[in-house]
C-alpha cells in the first residue's frame, strides 16, 4: 500500500511558512479592521508591512491544505491499524509537542505578556488537554483552533474504526455530503447578505466552532481520504465525482472567508477572493499528481524520501505552534534592539525553524519516550496483532477494492507513530 509520498513533507512545511507570514507580516497589524485578535497582542511590537499585504494576506490558507494533507495521512495510519494502535500512535504524535510549545507559550506571556497572569490559566489548561475552548472563551495561542478540529477528526476516524464495519469510502462519503451542505448554504448566505447582517455574522462567528464539528472544515479531511484512495487504486465514477464536490465545498469555505477579508480590511480591497482559492487548488492538484503516480508506479519499489524532507516535515508542527506568540515577542524583542521590522520577521522565522528542529528531534523523542514507559509500566499499551495477508479482513478502516488489486495492509507500529 502507498502509505506516504515524499511531496506531503515539504508541502506542510511550505504551508506552515504562509502561515507564519501570514500572521507576522499581515495579521499582526491588519486585525484592527476587524477586532482583537488573540493574546499575541499582549508580545507584539508595533509593526507594519502594509506594503507587502497583496503578498501574505493570504498565507492563513495553509491550514486548509493541512487538512488535505491530514485526511491523507490519517487514512494511511487507520487502514493499517488496529483502534488502539491507532489511537496511541496519534497521542504519540501530537501531544508530545503540545504540551512543550503550549507550556513555553504559557511561559512567554507570563514574562513579556502585558495581561494579567491569570487570563492565561485556563485556555493555557485548554491547549495541554486540547479541548476545545468553547464559542466565548480565548484559545492560548489563536492557532490551537486548528487542533479541535484535528482532535475532532481523529476522534470520528477512531470511532469508526470501532465499529469494524465503516470503512475509509464511508467515511470519505459521509464527510463529503456533509461538509458540502454547510458550505453551500454558508455560500449561499454569503453571497445575499453583507458583513453587517446577522446570517453572515453568524456564519463567520461560529466558522471557528464549527471546524470542531468538522462543519465547514470536513470537506477537507475527506478529499485527503480521497486522495490515499485514489494512490492505491483506481477511483470509480461516483467516486470521481465525490472528489469534485469536495473540491467544489473546499472552495466555496476558502471563497467566503477571503471574500469577509477583502470587505473588511481596507489594506486588500483591491485584491481577489479567488487567489487563496488557486493557491489552495495548486496544493490539491499537486497531492492529487502524485497520488496518480504513486498508484501507477504501484509494482516498482519506490526508493526512500531523502531525510531532510521528512525533516522538514517534522519541524512543521512545533513552528506551527511556536510561530504565532512566541515568533510575535521574538520580532518585538529584535524591534526594540534596533533592527528593522523585515528584518526582525525573517530572523524570526529561522530561529522558529532552528526552534522547531530541536524540538521535534530532541524533546518530543524524550517525552515521547517517557509516555511510552509509563503507559507500558501501566500495562496500557495495545497489543500488537500479526499481518493479516488478505484486504479482506484488514485492520482499522480497510480500503475496499473494487476492483482486483493485491495490496498489502501491514505496517509497523514505529512507522505509524512517524506519521
Amino acid at each position: 500500500m502507498k502509505s506516504h509520498l515524499p511531496l506531503l513533507d515539504p508541502l506542510r512545511f511550505a504551508a506552515a511558512l504562509g502561515v507564519a507570514i501570514f500572521h507576522q507580516m499581515f495579521w499582526s497589524w491588519a486585525w484592527v479592521s476587524i477586532g482583537v485578535p488573540g493574546f499575541e497582542h499582549y508580545v507584539a511590537a508595533d509593526v507594519l508591512y502594509p506594503s507587502a499585504a497583496p503578498f501574505t494576506w493570504f498565507g492563513w490558507v495553509g491550514v486548509e491544505i493541512f487538512f488535505v494533507i491530514s485526511g491523507f495521512v490519517i487514512a494511511n495510519s487507520a487502514s493499517t491499524s488496529s483502534p488502539g494502535e491507532f489511537l496511541l500512535g496519534r497521542a504519540l504524535r501530537i501531544y508530545p509537542a503540545v504540551w512543550v510549545c503550549a507550556t513555553a507559550t504559557f511561559l512567554v506571556l507570563l514574562l513579556f505578556g502585558s495581561g494579567p497572569a491569570s487570563e492565561f490559566i485556563l485556555p493555557y489548561i485548554h491547549a495541554m488537554l486540547m479541548v476545545p475552548k468553547g464559542v466565548t472563551g480565548q484559545w492560548l495561542d489563536e492557532v490551537y483552533w486548528t487542533l479541535a478540529a484535528e482532535t475532532a477528526f481523529y476522534g470520528l476516524v477512531f470511532c469508526a474504526m470501532l465499529t469494524k464495519r465503516i470503512t475509509l469510502r464511508h467515511l470519505a462519503w459521509g464527510l463529503t455530503i456533509y461538509s458540502a451542505l454547510f458550505n453551500a448554504v454558508a455560500l449561499l448566505v454569503a453571497s445575499c447578505t453583507t458583513p453587517s447582517d446577522l446570517p453572515y455574522l453568524v456564519i463567520l462567528m461560529f466558522r471557528v466552532p464549527c471546524a470542531a464539528f468538522l462543519l465547514s472544515h470536513g470537506c477537507f479531511f475527506a478529499l485527503g481520504i480521497w486522495l490515499f484512495i485514489s494512490a492505491n487504486r483506481q477511483l470509480t465514477a461516483l467516486e470521481q465525482v465525490a472528489i469534485a464536490v469536495t473540491c467544489l465545498s473546499g472552495a466555496a469555505e476558502i471563497y467566503v472567508f477571503a471574500s469577509f477579508f477583502l470587505t473588511s480590511i481596507p489594506a486588500i480591497a483591491d485584491q481577489s477572493a479567488l487567489v487563496p482559492v488557486m493557491v489552495w487548488a495548486a496544493a490539491v492538484l499537486l497531492i492529487a499528481r502524485a497520488a496518480n503516480r504513486s498508484r501507477r508506479s504501484a509494482a516498482i519499489a519506490s526508493p526512500e524520501a531523502p531525510a531532510y524532507l521528512r525533516t522538514l516535515g517534522l519541524i512543521t508542527y512545533p513552528l506551527y505552534l511556536t510561530h504565532n506568540v512566541i515568533g510575535t515577542a521574538m520580532i518585538r524583542a529584535l524591534v526594540v534592539s534596533g533592527l528593522d521590522a523585515t528584518s526582525a520577521v525573517w530572523i524570526a522565522l529561522g530561529m522558529l525553524v532552528l526552534i522547531g528542529w530541536f524540538i521535534c528531534a530532541k524533546i518530543e523523542p524524550a517525552v515521547r519516550h517517557a509516555l511510552m514507559q509509563t503507559l507500558s509500566y501501566f500495562g496500557k499499551l495495545p497489543k500488537r496483532q500479526p499481518a493479516l495477508r488478505h484486504q479482506a479482513s484488514a485492520r482499522g478502516l480497510r480500503l475496499p477494492l473494487p476492483v482486483s488489486v493485491k495490496v498489502n495492509v501491514a505496517a509497523p507500529l514505529s512507522a505509524m507513530r512517524s506519521e
